[in-house]
């Protein structure tokens, strides 16, 4: 694109100066490149940069780790919002029955395979995009692409918060599924409401996804090449989950604000920085208490982690495989000649 600008200016410069040859008439337009054609040419190199191929593996790999993992989620969840050990958060899902278990998976279902689709393939995208038009180098070009998927990821605030209204026992008796959910929160209170919690959300996905990519590429580049498929399954799940896992625990507390702040529904929402001080006066000013049920989540999320980076790896070994044609036996053109 650059080189089209410049190549453009010479030519305007060449016509002016040059006597021996004669200049066309002009239409009062100024030389140059409409405006227009530099919005095009953007927009086709940028969503250019995309590979269908990466949006489909995230999305394959978010599905099979939700439906794994869903039940370790749901006991998370309750710790997160009551602060109560596991023992009485266990106690609660098993008092409700297996009816209640996997009620509300259709939301982060639905949320988690849109969202690992876009977190991988915006962020391959991006970084594609930053490193050969720009010749940005490779790590701040994976940190810039980390924030945006991440932001971009955000948008999907609405399935996180009817997920929230749906794993909170206070709401059981208000909605019967996902859908009654939604209709009954922008009927009574507006899409504005859907978005609530927003600002932890935002923080939480840009920096994390920059920090997972970074640490996931250079795991990659850094570990030995293993030869049989057992063990690079095994080091490729086992890289995944240390760091998805370390990075869940880092950023935990967000987690906590967001439900805290989804947890409720009508009233004017407060700020992450005022739910974050009435959070620790309510949990006996201790900082300590953030973190109730964060031993439990980096389990989960070592598991989670570990099973989408795995299968992440699988579905694009096999996306990027060419099945292989077979050949045609070869036979000696016929000859006509007497």
């Amino acid at each position: 694109m650059r080189d089209d600008d410049d190549t453009a200016a010479q030519n305007a410069h060449a016509t002016t100066t040059t006597t021996t040859r004669t200049s066309p008439p002009t239409t009062g337009r100024k030389s140059g490149v409409p405006r227009s054609s530099h919005a095009s040419v953007f927009t086709e190199r940028f969503f250019g940069s995309f590979q269908w191929e990466e949006f489909a593996c995230g999305c394959g790999a978010a599905g099979v780790n939700i439906s794994a993992t869903y039940p370790i989620y749901k006991m998370i969840f309750r710790q997160m919002l009551h602060g109560v050990p596991i023992t009485s958060a266990f106690a609660q899902l098993r008092h409700e029955g297996l009816s209640f278990l996997y009620r509300g998976m259709l939301p982060p279902l639905a949320q988690k395979t849109i969202s690992l689709s876009i977190m991988f393939g915006v962020f391959d995208g991006t970084r594609r995009y930053l490193v050969e038009d720009y010749r940005l180098n490779d790590y701040g070009a994976k940190v810039i692409a980390g924030v945006v998927a991440g932001s971009a990821e955000s948008i999907l605030l609405p399935f996180e918060r009817v997920q929230t209204l749906l794993a909170d026992s206070k709401f059981h008796q208000h909605f019967s599924n996902t859908s009654n959910a939604f209709r009954y929160v922008v009927a009574h209170h507006g899409y504005r409401e859907l978005y609530r919690g927003i600002e932890p959300v935002f923080w939480r996905n840009g920096l994390s996804n920059a920090f997972f990519f970074v640490l996931r590429e250079e795991a990659s580049a850094r570990l030995p090449k293993r030869k049989s498929v057992s063990s690079r399954t095994a080091q490729e799940f086992v890289a995944g989950a240390v760091i998805g896992a370390s990075i869940s625990t880092i950023f935990y507390p967000l987690n906590v604000i967001k439900v805290s702040l989804q947890s409720e529904m009508g009233h004017r929402s407060e700020g992450s920085w005022q739910a974050c001080k009435r959070i620790y006066r309510e949990r006996d000013s201790r900082i300590g208490n953030f973190y109730r049920g964060c031993a439990f989540n980096t389990g989960r999320s070592f598991i989670s982690w570990g099973i989408m980076n795995t299968a992440y790896e699988n579905l694009k070994k096999l996306m990027h495989e060419q099945p292989q044609m077979p050949q045609m036996p070869h036979t000696a053109p016929i000859s006509t000649s007497k």
